[in-house]
């Protein structure tokens, strides 16, 4: 496309970055639902995230997963309840924080639901081959680390 035509949103990358984030979140909904999984997809997407940084804090863990640090606290409030997390208090810069960590039934729920969805997950990507699918992520990382950059996150 030359610069002399008007480029309409829906012609652009920002568009199907966009709808494809909805069609991934509508998609991953309908699979918990489908496959009876016990928490929710924003739980799992916390879960996963605490048991790879363990003594995250509430703040941090909001930041990665892009959600205010209320929804973050219910979340983490609904994970503690059934024993998925643990939350203990730490100090980070001399100021006293809630950190948490994953509990042994945390890391059980999260390999179970982990073996149930990589089928499906693996389905999506099927009719492309691993090189593509390697070479979008890649790209979309570069992407997201830029636009990460220039957004101001107040959470």
């Amino acid at each position: 496309m030359t610069d002399s035509k008007l480029q309409h949103y829906t012609d652009s990358i920002h568009y199907e970055l966009e709808q494809t984030a909805r069609l991934m979140r509508i998609l991953t909904l309908q699979l918990f639902e489908k496959l009876e999984i016990s928490i929710s997809p924003d739980e799992y997407f916390a879960l996963d995230t605490v048991s790879i940084n363990a003594g995250i804090c509430q703040r941090d863990l909001a930041k990665l997963l892009l959600k205010d640090r209320a929804n973050t606290g219910r979340i983490l409030n609904s994970l503690e309840e059934k024993g998925f997390i643990t939350r203990f208090i730490d100090t980070k810069n001399n100021r006293l924080v809630k950190k948490m960590g994953i509990t042994e039934a945390g890391l059980r729920e999260l390999g179970s639901i982990n073996k149930k969805i990589k089928r499906y997950f693996d389905g999506i990507t099927k009719k492309i081959s691993t090189e593509e699918v390697d070479r979008v992520h890649e790209a979309l990382k570069k992407f997201r680390l830029d636009l990460e950059k220039n957004v101001n996150m107040n959470i």
